[in-house]
């Protein structure tokens, strides 16, 4: 995303929802990688905890 395009997207959008838009995008990576965390943790206890 370039400078003119955000500040374009605040003037047609409005600011909570470009700040919103831009968090999830920024997040959404972690947020994979922290449900791959659990999986792996859920199959560990469910084979025992080795």
């Amino acid at each position: 995303m370039t400078t003119e395009s955000i500040i374009s997207m605040i003037g047609n959008l409005g600011f909570p929802i470009v700040v919103s838009f831009y968090l999830l995008i920024r997040l959404e990576q972690n947020i994979k990688r922290l449900e791959q965390t659990l999986q792996a943790l859920i199959d560990q206890i469910q084979k025992g905890g080795d």
